[in-house]
């Protein structure tokens, strides 16, 4: 992988965390439109979903702090919304343990990656529906768990997981902010699950990997750091559902450049 190859990806990783539009599934596009692949494709993908963690951290900090405060002073409101998290968590390391082997074969099949967009768009699509009558803080510890299960089914390359939480919450009645909160909490405790499911793969990898690795990751960070800030004005502006046509658009177009 060349340094602007590199570049070019972290970018597309950085935009398309945040907008619901598949950040996997677009890293597997463009790096088949690219021509690039080889073993280390997870280790980069890993390292620069880890950089818009970064991101998310630096955008919640003083939530993120508070949330750590409350849970060292015993707050009960604090230590309820971690557990809320941790609910929101299981499924998603049920299905990232359980089917690491599998899951990673998907990344090498861009057709299912295209049809999965288009799913990515129907479901974007839902919150035009949602996001306007949604007023609650937080979820309920069930509606937490449906979060996770959104969550875990965006493991699949082509399917969004903000798209998908952020839909779930605004479905369950989390109001559109508090929706992108939960859903950028969750994201920072997936994140960091995959990233240490993949340090092995780090001690093997070479100078150059590793070269590639850095570049996409501060491209991700500094591009990421903008698209969360888009994200939840859109959200804000009950415009969320409009990246159902970037969802679209995208399969198509990928799914008819991959059959003809």
């Amino acid at each position: 992988m060349s340094f602007f190859e590199a570049l070019w990806l972290g970018i597309v990783q950085g935009l398309t965390e945040f907008f619901p539009v598949s950040s996997s599934g677009h890293l597997v596009l463009f790096e088949t439109i690219l021509g690039v692949h080889g073993e280390d494709g997870l280790v980069f993908e890993v390292a620069v979903h880890v950089a818009t963690l970064v991101a998310i951290v630096a955008f919640y900090r003083k939530r993120v702090a508070d949330l750590v405060v409350g849970i060292l002073r015993g707050n009960g409101d604090a230590w309820r919304y971690t557990g809320e998290l941790g609910v929101g968590t299981l499924p998603a390391v049920v299905v990232g343990l359980g089917a690491k082997d599998l899951i990673e074969q998907q990344f090498s099949s861009p057709i299912l990656v295209g049809g999965l967009l288009l799913v990515t768009g129907g479901i974007v699509w839902t919150t035009r529906a949602t996001s306007q009558r949604a007023t609650a803080a937080e979820p309920s510890w069930l509606g937490a768990l449906a979060i996770g299960f959104a969550q875990a089914f965006a493991i699949l390359p082509g399917i969004s997981r903000s798209g998908s939480t952020v839909a779930m919450a605004l479905a369950l009645g989390v109001a559109p902010r508090k929706a992108a909160e939960f859903s950028c909490r969750l994201g920072v405790i997936a994140v960091t699950g995959a990233a240490v499911l993949t340090l092995s793969d780090l001690g093997t990898a070479s100078p150059e990997t590793m070269s590639a690795v850095m570049t996409g990751a501060i491209a991700s960070l500094v591009t990421g750091l903008f698209a969360i800030w888009l994200f939840v004005r859109m959200l804000a502006t009950h415009t969320f559902h409009w990246f159902a046509f970037w969802a679209w658009g995208a399969g198509v177009v990928f799914l008819g450049w991959q059959l003809l």
